[in-house]
């Protein structure tokens, strides 16, 4: 598509017929656009007040291709993330092709591949080609469901990995891992979600969010995503001393910091579906609490045999960093109903005006 970039130029409002308002459009765009007489045009006013007009007014998601050729692409783990980029930059098509016959690692990759996204699935294949389609709609999965579903998998990681630590028991712990990849699929999604909203002004409109919204989303999913790969890292870390004898009095004060942590993380994903900017702020406040009963850890482990002080150590720094992450969810609630207030203040006029 040919882009036509104008200067911002100034044009007056005209008012014809008694009751209609007319604005004039730049020719250099109506030419890049090829526009002509009777044509539909899309208008849509946005957030902050400014209109938009596209010549795009089709509903649906615009169906793009990505190709890549395998001549270079040696290792499993780059054609992965070359994939994972694709769907995530939001793509309706993924084609892999070769001018040989396909190696081993690459069906092996593209299986993989669709296990751990939503959607992808192959519909063609050959010996020197493969076709994936995205086949899910994107307004079928409201980040509000994927927001709270993601929430709900990772504050049970974290529980169940101090749980196995507790119990001693390996088999919870390495359930928690093995759910892991479930946030890691819905993060992705959420990713490419807002690609598409940021590209596709009819698919903003169609899921009832703004592109702001769907960044604000995004950051508190990645945010999510981080939580759950310290819960996994509790997990590794307490494998060398999960089914050795700990002393009750630091299993108590973990928990309890888990306990601190978890209650933040719940705390500031109600605020944000609340939209409660003064409960954000209380959560943030109420960090220091976890802080002062982490610090109480780390002296009594310092008492502990080298290896687990070190394995707890880390393990308590994995709560605390999770708390922290909790807490930058609801500093993002105060920074959007911040902005959004502001918006909504400047499309209102008031009383003077």
């Amino acid at each position: 598509m040919q882009t036509c970039v104008i200067a911002m130029e100034l044009r007056k409002v005209q008012f014809t017929g008694g009751s209609s308002y007319v604005l004039t459009l730049p020719k250099e765009w109506i030419d890049a656009e090829k526009i002509k007489k009777n044509d539909s045009l899309g208008v849509e006013v946005q957030p902050d007040g400014a209109l938009l007009i596209t010549r795009s007014i089709d509903e649906g998601p615009a169906q793009r291709t990505k190709e890549f050729d395998l001549a270079g692409i040696t290792e499993p783990a780059y054609l992965f993330r070359l994939l994972i980029g694709a769907y995530i930059s939001g793509y309706t098509f993924i084609v892999i092709h070769s001018q040989q016959r396909m190696p081993p690692f690459v069906r092996e990759v593209v299986r993989n591949f669709t296990q751990m996204t939503i959607g992808q699935e192959v519909v063609e294949e050959t010996d020197t080609e493969i076709m994936l389609k995205d086949l899910l709609n994107p307004a079928e999965m409201p980040f509000d469901n994927t927001i709270k579903r993601m929430f709900t998998i990772v504050k049970a990681m974290q529980e169940d990995a101090i749980t196995a630590i507790r119990s001693q028991n390996p088999t919870l712990g390495n359930d928690v891992t093995a759910r892991d990849n479930d946030v890691d699929r819905l993060h992705w999604l959420i990713a490419r979600q807002t690609n598409m909203i940021l590209t596709n002004a009819a698919l903003s409109r169609k899921m009832g969010i703004s592109p702001i919204m769907a960044l604000h989303y995004f950051t508190i999913s990645r945010i999510i995503e981080r939580i759950g790969d310290h819960a996994e890292r509790i997990v590794f870390i307490a494998q060398p001393i999960i089914t050795r004898g700990i002393d009750p009095e630091v299993i108590g004060k973990i928990s309890r910091a888990s306990e601190l942590s978890t209650g933040i993380f719940n705390r500031s994903i109600v605020s944000f579906f609340n939209n409660d900017m003064k409960k954000a702020n209380q959560n943030i406040e109420s960090l220091h609490v976890l802080n002062t009963v982490c610090e109480e850890i780390d002296t009594i482990v310092l008492r502990q045999e080298t290896p687990d002080a070190i394995a707890l150590g880390y393990i308590i720094e994995s709560v605390k960093r999770a708390g922290e992450y909790a807490a930058d969810i609801s500093e993002n609630v105060i920074n959007y109903l911040v902005e959004e207030d502001r918006a909504v203040k400047k499309r209102k006029p008031g009383k003077n005006l």
